[in-house]
């Protein structure tokens, strides 16, 4: 990992309120689920979609509430620059797939797809919301290629995900 993106790491990790269980370096914990983009449902292979590049994996508490609505259409507006700077981003919660589809269009805008994060895949990444057994709480990552975390924010504010995510990311490709 670069200087840089160590640096960007310690500040924004100092910075988060809460703290997410896999740190940067860690590797990203590989699963398989369902999800939607645009309405459609899809299969999520994460070793598969890291062939394709680096990933931002953000989990949101659930979607049409306030917060995520905010987060996803924060994420639907960025989506270009994250392209630009060479990622994905694919949200996850632990909505049900009709939900998903339906979050897809109307507040993810087309832009990137939503996936059902299973009882596995929060333990795995330990992203369990504590005041609420069965939903996920707000942490998001940026994955390299090689599989391996190169950032955390865990913060229920949704406000600051997206600008850290993106800066992240753009310090990955130097």
């Amino acid at each position: 990992m670069n200087k840089q993106l160590m640096g960007l790491v310690v500040a924004f990790s100092l910075a988060s309120p809460a703290a997410a269980a896999l740190p940067a370096g860690a590797k990203a914990p590989d699963f398989v689920t369902t999800g939607a983009l645009a309405g459609k449902p899809f299969q999520l292979h994460l070793k598969r979609e890291l062939r394709k590049g680096p990933l931002v994996l953000y989990f949101f508490p659930k979607a049409f509430t306030k917060g995520c609505t905010l987060e996803a259409r924060a994420f639907s507006e960025a989506s270009a620059e994250f392209r630009k700077a060479g990622a994905r981003v694919i949200g996850l919660s632990s909505d049900d797939l009709p939900t998903l589809k339906r979050f897809s269009v109307e507040d993810c805008r087309n832009a990137f797809p939503v996936a059902t994060a299973s009882a596995a895949t929060i333990r795995a990444y330990d992203v369990a919301l504590k005041e609420k057994p069965g939903l996920t709480n707000r942490t998001s990552y940026v994955i390299g290629r090689n599989g391996r975390i190169a950032f955390v924010h865990s913060d229920l504010d949704w406000s600051g995900h997206v600008a850290k995510t993106l800066a992240a990311v753009k310090a990955l490709r130097k």
